[in-house]
């Protein structure tokens, strides 16, 4: 029983050990949540001599090329800064003071042996804590995104991705959200403040990512699955 008790408790850390310093897997190009979508090919119609318009032939005589149907492309100009700042301060003490006077019997304090029964407690407690959390981030550039979807209500689902490949890794960028048409500029741009619902990851693979990663061991210590 007690072996199986101990082999339990050596099951359940290994179990934790593996989930505080689990690695998920790495990011890899081509992935489909971001793929572009290509429309299907438009059939060319038959020659018709009886008139200049044709049925199923796009003739824009009167409107720009801003992007508006599923396969367009648009220009995503990141302009992301967000700065946050938090401190905080906790101070809690607590004096607790206990005191038994046993009397005297006959003139004699009661006692047991050596000891008597006059007891006094005293006990002080303090916890004092101090935390404080700073931080500024910045992205900007910019990345081409495809239309994925129209929705019923006009507005454009985007996505798409951009791989860069140096001599020590990949950097990526990838993008998701919804657009209104009318925030798109004649040039087929948009910032991305003004994308809803964003989803923007900007991150990098090889030895330089790997390099500002904290081993198993230091992510376990410093996880919450640490008692200490």
């Amino acid at each position: 029983m007690i072996k199986l008790m101990s082999r339990q408790c050596i099951l359940g850390v290994l179990v934790a050990l593996l989930s505080a310093c689990a690695i998920g897997p790495q990011p890899l190009p081509d992935d489909p949540a971001y793929a572009p979508v290509i429309p299907a090919a438009t059939e060319i119609p038959k020659p018709n001599s009886g008139g200049i318009y044709r049925p199923n032939f796009s003739v824009a005589l009167f409107e720009d090329r801003r992007a508006m149907r599923v396969g367009d492309i648009i220009a995503v100009i990141l302009s992301e800064r967000t700065q946050s700042s938090k401190t905080a301060d906790t101070e809690i003490s607590k004096e607790n003071a206990i005191s038994m006077d046993a009397g005297t019997v006959l003139g004699v304090v009661p006692s047991l042996g050596d000891y008597n029964l006059q007891t006094a407690i005293n006990q002080n407690r303090e916890l004092i804590g101090e935390a404080s959390s700073d931080q500024s981030n910045s992205l900007s550039g910019s990345i081409a995104v495809t239309v994925s979807e129209i929705l019923p209500n006009g507005l454009m689902v985007v996505r798409g991705e951009k791989w860069m490949t140096f001599n020590r890794g990949e950097e990526f960028i990838r993008i998701r959200g919804l657009i209104r048409p009318e925030d798109v500029q004649p040039d087929n741009t948009i910032l991305s403040t003004r994308l809803a619902d964003a989803r923007i990851t900007y991150s990098g693979t090889g030895d330089l990512a790997d390099a500002n990663k904290q081993g198993w061991a230091s992510r376990f210590f410093n996880s919450q699955y640490w008692p200490f």
